[in-house]
């Protein structure tokens, strides 16, 4: 199967393009991603492999 990303970069670069458009803050504090960034993450990747954009080894694999 062909899947549109298939690595955690791509995902990474996807969602933070997203995210600005959002307009969700992505500032770390203390070298970390505030919850609302992390949780919006998880969303954004589930909807990916549930839609066949990634496979569901990348989707457990990325972090941001």
């Amino acid at each position: 199967m062909k899947y549109m990303m298939t690595t955690q970069k791509e995902v990474r670069q996807s969602f933070f393009e997203r995210a600005k458009d959002a307009g969700l803050n992505l500032r770390k504090i203390n070298g970390k991603y505030k919850c609302d960034t992390r949780c919006a993450f998880v969303d954004y990747v589930d909807c990916l492999q549930r839609s066949g954009a990634i496979s569901e080894k990348l989707a457990y694999r990325v972090t941001l």
